[in-house]
């Protein structure tokens, strides 16, 4: 016996209930229970809908849905994190790795050479964190306007949204900035430090431009790759 389509929207409405809130994830589980209830049904006619419903949620044990979301979630926190890697390894290699070398470069001798190296490095931090600030805020207000007008909910776009396990570190290097301005004289007048301020302070420059800019802007390729279902729901 086939399920019928207000039965598969009970299913989905069950997975919602119990806190799976990314479609992708729904319409997975939504498959497997309306597989195993079709196929518990070929067996015992006589149940009802719900009864099997229930016998089927009981196999996913006492945390229900959620070891499978967390399972989901690392395996596309894993796909995310080898997107940065691969963006990040072009900056490396010809023509881009001239790029890097040179922004390099070009910082260490203007903190070399000026007198201001001090306040131009504070400069930079409050750029590089007002950036940050900026983008969370930006993010922040499409996430608002995606809730208010009921849009589904894809994890991996999720991920993308929340820039993955980089979230975190993307404030790591407020201590670093916090130790070389308040030890200014130590580090930027040596030129060894100075040389690997001035690399780090690119490195993370590219970090933040794959993060917010890069990856995002071809989200909508990477999620049709990842979701064949996304384009239907996008046409």
């Amino acid at each position: 016996m086939k399920l019928t389509a207000q039965q598969i929207d009970q299913l989905y409405l069950f997975t919602r209930q119990h806190y799976v809130e990314y479609y992708d994830l729904q319409t997975e589980l939504v498959d497997h229970l309306a597989n195993a209830i079709e196929t518990e049904w070929e067996q015992n006619p006589k149940l009802t809908f719900d009864e099997v419903l229930n016998k089927e949620f009981s196999k996913f044990g006492v945390f229900g849905f959620m070891d499978v979301v967390e399972s989901r979630q690392m395996a596309l926190g894993k796909k995310y994190n080898r997107l940065v890697f691969q963006h990040f390894k072009t900056f490396f290699s010809v023509p881009k790795i001239l790029f890097t070398l040179t922004m390099t470069f070009l910082l260490f001798k203007i903190l070399k050479t000026s007198i201001y190296n001090d306040y131009i490095f504070i400069a930079i931090c409050i750029i590089y964190f007002g950036f940050i600030f900026h983008e969370f805020y930006k993010n922040k207000k499409i996430k608002k306007v995606q809730k208010e007008t009921n849009q589904k909910k894809w994890l991996f776009e999720e991920i993308i949204n929340q820039y993955g396990s980089f979230s975190g570190a993307l404030t790591f290097p407020f201590y670093i900035f916090t130790q070389v301005s308040s030890h200014a004289e130590r580090y930027l007048s040596n030129d060894y430090w100075l040389f690997s301020v001035s690399l780090m302070v690119v490195l993370f420059g590219i970090l933040n431009y794959i993060l917010f800019k890069i990856i995002p802007s071809k989200a909508e390729v990477h999620l049709k790759q990842t979701y064949p279902e996304y384009k239907l729901e996008n046409l």
